[in-house]
């Protein structure tokens, strides 16, 4: 990676494919606390951080996951959005996009610092997709703070590649 991609962003996240993703417990827009652990054993959870609340691309990427979240939970997963919004904001921002799925608020950057997202121009906070599979492993990242909508599609072909079957050699 070069210069440049680092400072827009476009670095891995330090969390990689194939270790466990952390846990950790973040209020939703209601104020009730969340823990990623809980969805261990019974689905995948996609995990997307997204930089700030009603910005253009963050709409862009919410809309479009709101647009195919019946797919995610066809597949077996739950879609959970975090950034660093407090919940009043989470909840104008849902309640005016009609979001089904839950947004959780990371107010001192903790969990995006646990799972290595890295900022644009070490500024913004970054836009990293995790797909996580039942057993809370890392099987898929998407990194792009420029193509919002990508982070959807990305997110759908991983989970479609979990439950197959390995190859046979």
């Amino acid at each position: 990676m070069g210069l440049i991609d680092g400072l827009l962003g476009f670095g891995a996240p330090s969390l990689r494919v194939g270790q466990e993703a952390p846990d950790f417990t973040l209020p939703d827009r209601d104020g009730k606390m969340v823990r990623l652990s809980e969805f261990r054993g019974r689905k995948a959870v996609v995990l997307y951080f997204y930089p700030k609340d009603n910005t253009p691309g963050c709409t862009k990427e919410s809309c479009a996951f709101r647009d195919s979240y019946q797919d995610f939970l066809d597949a077996g997963a739950e879609v959970i959005g975090v950034s660093g919004d407090d919940r009043s904001s989470h909840e104008r921002f849902a309640t005016k996009y009609n979001l089904p799925f839950v947004l959780l608020s990371d107010r001192g950057g903790q969990v995006r610092a646990k799972y290595g997202v890295p900022a644009t121009l070490g500024l913004l906070p970054g836009r990293v997709t995790f797909v996580i599979d039942r057993d809370g492993i890392v099987r898929h990242t998407f990194n792009s703070q420029f193509q919002p909508t990508q982070h959807i599609a990305e997110a759908i072909t991983a989970l479609r590649h979990l439950d197959r079957p390995a190859a046979q050699s």
